[in-house]
């Protein structure tokens, strides 16, 4: 009888009456406080105190409002605070879960994903590694696309490590307690460097166009290096040592409880939310150094057939700076399944367009050091 549209349970299937013989008591100035006590782990974002509100017609049951009450929490113990009484209870919405066939999907396509991407970063270091032959010292322009390409292969390098690092996180998860933490610690590490990268790929587009003065920082690819591979890398050892539990077996849920899937990643929300500042605060740099070049380039003079190759650079601009990635904090309410699916296929493959990137500029960087030297 007592149900809502959205199947939620009550806590401990406990609903308490409280009432007073002389009628309706409504709109009190001391609210009534109801204590639920339980012993599991709950999200306070899904259990909110409740009351049962009947319905105004013969035909309808009625339905649950918190309407009047307000919702505390503390370990173990619920407390509503109302200014009425009624039947009380402690609703529990369901968390919105995929289904095992979504779940199936989206395991393909990451692991397709990952695959292609490791695969052609891969590639990238390698024909880097055999065509660059050294420059004697040259001018500051010499220097500079010495140091951006260096910067585009640490990135390339960095999610290289990523994407093997996802692969080999869900085989892990099957194994022992102590190598499924190696392998989370391992990927949380990459993917802070990677994301570290990104933020380096920015500043130092931020140094070439919108601090147009030749500005020298003296051992500056070390510097950076310092702050992508080493600063993160020691976080993650100091709370791999001093906080092990922080990495361990995360379960995926699924609609049906028997067809999750398992994987080697963060155990502890404080850091997943720290995680996710981290990756907030580089996203929200690296998307205002992209919309000043964005501005930069509505003021440049085009000519003809410019704007093709202008939508070329923002596009890959966006996959060097991953901006996509900020499709991580809409993964809410109706947009949840859409975000999954755009998140997966376009951050699992953004090695391989900086790849495809890449190439194109070498060659087209190529052919414009042919034309010089025949001219």
């Amino acid at each position: 009888l007592l149900q809502d549209a959205h199947n939620s349970s009550v806590l401990n299937n406990d609903v308490l009456g409280a009432f007073l013989q002389s009628g309706r008591v409504a709109g009190l100035s001391r609210p009534v406080v109801i204590q639920f006590w339980h012993d599991i782990v709950l999200d306070a974002s899904n259990a909110t105190c409740v009351f049962w509100q009947p319905g105004a017609g013969a035909g309808s049951t009625g339905h649950w409002s918190r309407e009047g009450c307000e919702t505390r929490h503390r370990e173990g113990t619920v407390i509503c605070h109302c200014n009425h009484l009624t039947y009380f209870a402690v609703l529990l919405v369901p968390v919105a879960t995929l289904s095992p066939a979504q779940l199936a999907s989206l395991t393909y396509l990451s692991t397709i994903g990952c695959s292609v991407s490791a695969a052609a970063t891969l590639c990238t270091l390698l024909l880097y590694c055999f065509s660059s032959t050294p420059h004697p010292p040259g001018s500051c322009r010499r220097r500079q696309r010495d140091n951006t390409t260096r910067i585009h292969m640490n990135l390339l390098a960095a999610l290289l490590l990523l994407n093997s690092s996802f692969l080999l996180s869900t085989l892990v998860a099957a194994g022992a307690e102590e190598l499924c933490r190696v392998t989370a610690a391992m990927l949380h590490a990459t993917l802070l460097c990677t994301l570290a990268w990104m933020a380096a790929e920015a500043f130092h587009l931020f140094l070439l166009l919108i601090k147009v003065y030749n500005i020298y920082i003296q051992h500056y690819l070390l510097k950076l290096c310092l702050f992508t591979w080493g600063l993160p890398t020691l976080a993650v050892v100091a709370i791999f040592l001093f906080k092990g539990d922080t990495y361990g077996y995360l379960t995926i849920s699924t609609s049906e409880g028997y067809r999750n899937t398992t994987m080697c990643w963060l155990t502890s929300q404080p850091a997943h939310y720290a995680t996710l500042c981290y990756a907030g605060l580089i996203l929200l740099f690296n998307t205002l150094v992209l919309g000043r070049v964005l501005m930069i380039l509505r003021r440049i003079q085009r000519q003809k057939g410019q704007a093709r190759k202008d939508w070329a650079t923002v596009l890959g601009l966006t996959c060097l700076l991953g901006t996509t990635w900020g499709l991580a904090f809409f993964s809410f309410g109706v947009f949840l399944i859409p975000q999954l699916y755009l998140f997966t296929i376009l951050n699992s493959l953004q090695g391989l367009f900086i790849c495809l990137w890449y190439v194109t500029v070498h060659r087209q960087s190529k052919l414009g050091s042919v034309s010089n030297t025949s001219r």
